[in-house]
């Protein structure tokens, strides 16, 4: 919604400078303006904050260690019981005995984070 807005008055302002001077050749940087502003908006509310999340994300995968609680990509709850030695495979207890190989990329988030500072909130009540 935002996006259109701006193309909307990017494009309008285009066309009132047309208008406001019609006799006069458009410089090289003026007609390329539009096109470098788009970009730098598409890069603040797009690709900046994907790769922020990215980094986050990675981290998050890194510090896993076993007893972790966590969520796979594909909604599977379990206890991290074993991270592989090359580091790209993480074994999941998900029942008492089920223990299912994911890869570390199939890690969606870490329960235990989540529930850690909710408990240090209820012990200060």
């Amino acid at each position: 919604m935002k996006l259109s807005a701006l193309l909307v008055t990017l494009s309008s302002i285009a066309a009132f400078a047309e208008e406001a001077a019609p006799e006069q050749q458009p410089s090289a940087i003026g007609s390329f303006l539009p096109l470098i502003l788009l970009f730098v908006v598409m890069w603040l509310f797009f690709i900046r904050p994907k790769n922020k999340e990215m980094k986050k994300m990675e981290e998050m995968r890194k510090a896993l260690k076993k007893g972790d609680k966590v969520i796979t990509t594909a909604g599977i709850i379990g206890t991290v019981t074993n991270i592989d030695e090359t580091g790209t495979t993480v074994s999941v207890r998900t029942g008492s005995t089920t223990i299912i190989d994911f890869e570390k990329s199939a890690i969606l988030r870490v329960l235990n984070a989540e529930t850690a500072p909710a408990a240090k909130t209820e012990e200060k009540k």
